[in-house]
């Protein structure tokens, strides 16, 4: 299977996203995703990594088929691609959670299904289900399952392309615990307020659900 380091995860989660988030702006430059890589939305964690770690990233991902550089009719810069749909040979929402998982750590399937359809559309907690299923059980897998946060009963999920990424153990913002080292406060509860819309949602459409079945009693 395909391992990747911290960096090129950053620099591949990135495109990614950008690919599905921002098709105008995408290829994107090398000060683009640069940025990309140091935005504090959406990024855990934050990082600030400069123009020569981004292009050593993009070096050793481009030897690993999964991105590649594009000149663009009257550009007059590079711009770079990823290729890991084809490269990690993933549907496109598999592809899109992995991102997230990459760019963010484990998380829950609502939080997955909150998050990365900003990417692209995950219809209904059974397609994440599957998604994950899938990318679990593949000969090499790309996700496994963790154990749910204290005081939480949904598992979390975690890629495998670079399992020391992110630590496994349940967050800080899952368990109520202080926020990590070099997190701030304001970062700290924007986290768990966005867990906590997820799980709200979850449960508003299983009420809606019930409620339909009843109705129909």
């Amino acid at each position: 299977m395909i391992e990747l380091t911290p960096d090129e995860c950053r620099v591949l989660g990135v495109l990614i996203e950008k690919a599905q988030t921002t098709p105008a702006q995408y290829p994107l430059t090398l000060n683009a995703l640069q940025a990309g890589a140091n935005q504090k939305s959406n990024r855990d964690p934050i990082l600030a990594m400069s123009e020569e770690q981004v292009l050593e990233a993009l070096d050793s991902l481009r030897g690993k088929a999964l991105v590649r550089e594009v000149m663009l009719s009257g550009s007059r810069v590079e711009k770079f691609r990823h290729t890991a749909r084809e490269g990690l040979e993933v549907s496109t929402a598999e592809l899109v959670i992995l991102a997230e998982l990459l760019l963010r750590g484990p998380q829950t399937a609502g939080e997955l299904r909150s998050r990365a359809s900003r990417m692209h559309p995950l219809e209904s907690m059974e397609v994440v289900t599957n998604v994950l299923e899938h990318l679990s059980e593949r000969p090499e897998p790309y996700v496994r399952r963790l154990s749910p946060a204290p005081g939480s009963r949904a598992a979390r999920f975690a890629q495998l392309l670079c399992p020391d990424l992110h630590a496994l153990e349940a967050s800080p913002a899952a368990s109520g615990a202080a926020p990590a080292v070099g997190e701030t406060g304001e970062a700290s509860l924007a986290r768990r307020v966005e867990a906590l819309e997820a799980e709200v949602k979850e449960v508003r459409k299983a009420i809606e659900r019930l409620e339909a079945v009843l109705g129909r009693a």
